[in-house]
């Protein structure tokens, strides 16, 4: 009798026989994900997995345990700058470009949940969000929350990037960002590429600042948070602000 496809991948019956080698491998690392879920995969399986999406004639798994080798994790692979990315062997840009696309969609998936709530009574989610986002970055980076009246997130915005320990910020520009998007608050936030999130003394000068540009404008600065490596520090609960 002709198989199906989804016979010629083995991923029908896990009793029935499956072709040999490469694709043989992939169709039980298929089916594995699909019975018993994400966490019966290795990170190294996961990310063969998403390689061979992109990369279907090539065998994906030393790629995959470069990748671990490089950086560790799966989190910190996708994660990883594009640069260092395409340096391991065998990734081209059409597997680096789906680490990408994974990446995106996991931090799509937790924007979601904090767009259109308010954030200060979701704070967890914030966190996790930001820590997401910024605290595998190896510069600084700043960015700001903006607030409606009901402290809802109108817009995540990407303010500046600078060195690895240095980010210019410029009070005047995020007021007036504020005053377009009619925010009624703001909160800071910028990543230490160390991974210590203690604030310098320019961190607390330049809230300051922020404050004051701020308040002139009747617009609220809620808390500046710090982003470190697996930590977040936040202004207002240390009583910087």
């Amino acid at each position: 009798m002709k198989r199906g496809f989804s016979d010629q991948l083995g991923l029908l019956d896990p009793a029935a026989s499956t072709p040999i080698g490469a694709e043989g491998h992939r169709a039980r690392l298929r089916h594995r994900l699909l019975s018993a879920g994400p966490a019966a995969l290795a990170d190294y399986e996961l990310l063969e997995l998403v390689l061979c999406l992109a990369l279907p004639r090539r065998d994906t798994k030393p790629i995959a345990k470069s990748l671990i080798a490089r950086f560790g994790s799966f989190a910190a692979a996708i994660a990883a700058p594009l640069n260092d990315i395409r340096a391991v062997e065998g990734i081209g840009d059409a597997g680096a470009a789906a680490l990408k696309t994974v990446q995106a969609a996991a931090l799509a998936l937790i924007r979601a949940e904090v767009t259109g709530q308010p954030v200060l009574s979701n704070w967890d989610r914030l966190t996790e969000y930001l820590t997401a986002m910024m605290a595998r970055e190896r510069i600084e980076q700043f960015r700001v929350l903006f607030l409606d009246t009901r402290n809802r997130l109108l817009a995540d915005e990407a303010q500046a990037r600078g060195t690895v320990n240095h980010t210019p910020v410029y009070p005047r520009e995020v007021v007036k960002r504020a005053l377009e998007l009619q925010a009624t608050a703001l909160i800071l936030v910028h990543n230490h590429p160390s991974g210590d999130p203690s604030p310098s003394r320019e961190d607390v000068e330049m809230t300051r600042e922020v404050r004051r540009a701020a308040e002139a404008l009747s617009i609220v600065l809620h808390d500046h948070i710090i982003v470190g490596n697996g930590a977040t520090l936040s202004f207002r609960r240390e009583g910087l602000l």
